[in-house]
């Protein structure tokens, strides 16, 4: 059995980090690969750099798409987030199955409906609890609380018209969201780990609030359940619609 996963990349991981780390479309293969338990499934990946305006020929060219982070805007006025929007109206509309992460959750609200600004609390860092919305359909994690790695200044504060709120944290009230059986999105990091998310909070700490510095840092002492998440994820893209 094969599951093709298509990284949508919308940014590239900052010149200081990028040797030591891999840019985003690896840190997903790595994550996915490390947590895919099953033996008789074949993981593998394309890339397509949306931020560049590249894309599949066809959309079924593979089994499903995963949207990275970006420090872009989804709501940005620029030619390749609105062909990007549109390529997720273009996803929805054919029900294809697609997982958007951070920036990549935002888009899923701006482009079909919904609304992202700035985060009325400021930027929201570091390993957080994630909370399910007790009145969601649980059968994704039947109700249990995990834990994530943030980094964030934007959020979505109106979901898409049919979408259901999943979870969220201290900060965030939309952290994950599903829309119909073919689109799941997150807030935080499944793909981040303790060690790249430290070395970017460094290398940004003079755009951040000391405070949230310094309890960002200190919460990465606290383990972040990646792998656990990333099953979730293969699981979505095996389902049946």
């Amino acid at each position: 059995m094969k599951l093709t996963l298509g990284i949508l990349q919308v940014d590239d991981v900052l010149s200081d980090l990028v040797e030591d780390h891999g840019e985003y479309p690896f840190m997903f293969e790595r994550l996915l690969r490390s947590a895919n338990n099953n033996p008789q499934l074949q993981l593998e990946f394309v890339t397509y750099k949306a931020n560049r305006g590249i894309y599949p020929q066809n959309i079924d060219e593979v089994d499903a798409y995963i949207m990275t982070g970006s420090k872009s805007s989804a709501y940005e006025d620029t030619p390749w987030v609105l062909r990007l929007a549109e390529f997720v109206r273009t996803l929805h509309q054919q029900q294809k199955k697609f997982i958007g992460i951070c920036f990549g959750h935002q888009m899923v609200a701006q482009a079909l409906g919904g609304e992202v600004s700035l985060a009325q609390t400021g930027w929201s860092l570091g390993v957080k609890q994630t909370i399910p919305n007790p009145a969601a359909d649980s059968c994704l994690w039947r109700g249990q609380s995990f834990n994530l790695i943030y980094s964030h200044q934007d959020q979505v504060v109106v979901p898409a018209p049919g979408t259901e709120i999943l979870a969220s944290t201290d900060s965030c009230p939309i952290a994950a969201t599903r829309l119909g059986k073919h689109i799941l999105t997150f807030q935080g990091h499944p793909e981040f780990f303790p060690d790249y998310s430290r070395a970017l909070y460094q290398l940004r700490r003079p755009v951040y609030p000391s405070e949230t510095y310094v309890a960002a840092m200190a919460s990465l002492e606290q383990s972040a359940d990646q792998d656990w998440v990333a099953r979730l994820m293969i699981d979505f893209c095996l389902s049946a619609q």
